[in-house]
């Protein structure tokens, strides 16, 4: 069946015995490199050295390691980067849950959050796009010149095998006599084979000399490239945060401020005094109540002009945080009147004319004391 098969299709006869033939040249190669490398390290025969080459090889080799090391540092600091980006944002989710929407600065607070966040974002998307892939595209030569490295050293070895056999064919020439015709055949075809080994070496070899000092002098142009705008991701991402938590700070301080404030205008109210528990539930709900000053904490109330409730003094300075607030120094003279409509009225909060200006707009009750 098979005979008839091979009679039929000849193309697949010859494909085979052209298939067996390449493997049979291919362990003849491989076998004849490894008798010329055992008789290399037995000191059987001579190897060809070029310490140029040998030292080019060295520098590819620091230069391959140190890349790589790089690529695994860079590839693990992203890694990390990226696990405190989500630390982070789930950091701010928990401070602003907790931050609560009446507190001074709640929206700022919500703002520079995300702010954060999406800074975390710009840097980590920079580290990726403007350093690691620059880097793996630096990398990723090294194994394609390795390969050629790999190829020469193969081809060396073919050149060294062909130079001895050249050589004990010219040997065995000579020592065959005057009388002995020289093999005029065999002399040519060992030449030619040399010769033609020779050539496929020279020309690998002559390329790795041109590539491998180029590739070793780029060391220098790839750090400058990549360093440059690694170091200005993270100078502006660094910047950038820095101005972010330092309103958070602010933001912290005002509420640390407004709580003295709070906390300093119940005492004041109280007088150090222990009240009963009616009367020191009336005084917290006057601190808290924008219409209590006038019923609890003994305002005058003679001598003012119309529809002037009472007078109070600023005790604390206040920078307003909206338009319809009033801004005032500590000592200015504020008259509260009432709201124009009762129902807007909030916890807290006080109608006042300023003195000086005549501003008429909102003020918080606990930055001021009554006249």
């Amino acid at each position: 069946m098979n005979q008839l098969l091979c009679i039929g299709d000849p193309s697949q006869n010859v494909m085979a015995e052209s298939k067996g033939s390449l493997i049979a040249k291919s362990v003849s190669k491989h076998a004849g490199r490894a008798k010329e490398k055992f008789l290399q390290n037995l000191g059987k025969v001579d190897r060809t050295e070029d310490e140029i080459f040998n030292e080019h090889l060295q520098n590819f080799s620091k230069q391959q390691n140190a890349a790589n090391k790089l690529q695994k540092e860079f590839n693990n600091y992203i890694r990390c980067v990226r696990a405190v980006q989500v630390a982070s944002k789930s950091l701010m989710d928990t401070l602003n849950e907790m931050y609560e929407s009446q507190w001074v600065g709640h929206d700022h607070m919500c703002t520079d959050s995300n702010n954060l966040d999406m800074l975390w974002s710009d840097y980590t998307h920079k580290l990726a796009d403007q350093v690691l892939i620059p880097l793996n595209t630096y990398q990723a030569q090294f194994a394609e010149t390795r390969k050629k490295i790999d190829k020469r050293n193969r081809k060396l070895v073919d050149y060294d095998s062909q130079r001895h056999s050249n050589q004990l064919v010219n040997n065995n020439s000579v020592a065959g006599g005057a009388g002995k015709k020289k093999d005029e055949a065999k002399i040519m075809k060992a030449k030619e084979q040399f010769d033609e080994v020779k050539r496929k070496f020279d020309l690998i070899n002559t390329e790795l000399h041109d590539e491998l000092p180029a590739l070793y002098n780029s060391r220098v142009l790839f750090l400058i490239t990549n360093l440059q705008p690694y170091f200005a991701a993270e100078q502006l991402f660094h910047s950038e945060s820095s101005k972010v938590f330092s309103e958070m700070e602010s933001i912290v301080d005002k509420l640390a401020t407004d709580y003295q404030h709070q906390s300093k205008m119940l005492n004041y109210f109280l007088g150090n005094k222990t009240p009963s528990n009616n009367v020191a539930n009336n005084i917290q709900s006057a601190s808290q109540s924008p219409a209590s000053p006038i019923s609890m904490n003994g305002a005058t109330t003679d001598n003012l002009p119309p529809g002037v409730l009472y007078r109070v003094v600023a005790t604390y300075k206040y920078d307003a945080e909206d338009t319809d607030e009033l801004s005032f120094e500590k000592g200015e003279i504020i008259s509260v009147v009432p709201y124009d409509d009762p129902e807007t009225q909030e916890e807290g909060w006080l109608i006042g004319i300023k003195d000086n200006t005549g501003e008429k707009k909102l003020f918080p009750a606990n930055f001021t004391r009554p006249l």
